[in-house]
């Protein structure tokens, strides 16, 4: 079983990966190829991605039982004592801009006001 998923992608890519797979919604292609006819489905999708991204996942003799390959994509594959994970990019944190909030705090009014 092989399933990719592109995004932002050309018409003409998804219209390519129709030959070999079904596109069971926007952008998911599912089915059963070769070994050859995968890795030769693939270098063409790297070639037609452009500024989009791609990601495959497919059965493999392996602990596992599976195996993927990632185009342009912020996640990276990480080979983690022989199972291979995704590891997702850091959260970004907004810049700080060094102004803090000065005052009281709403706590702090309520224990030196009274709580009403």
């Amino acid at each position: 079983m092989t399933v990719i998923v592109v995004t932002a992608c050309p018409v003409g890519l998804r219209g390519h990966l129709t030959r070999w797979l079904l596109e069971i919604s926007p952008g998911v292609f599912v089915g059963k190829v070769t070994a050859r006819v995968r890795t030769l489905m693939w270098q063409r999708v790297i070639d037609m991605v452009k500024t989009g991204r791609a990601i495959m996942v497919y059965t493999a003799d392996n602990e596992q039982g599976l195996a993927f390959e990632v185009h342009a994509h912020d996640w990276t594959p990480v080979d983690f004592d022989g199972i291979n994970l995704m590891l997702r990019p850091a959260p970004r944190q907004k810049p700080s801009t060094g102004h803090r909030k000065t005052g009281w705090s709403n706590a702090g009014k309520r224990r030196r006001y009274g709580s009403r």
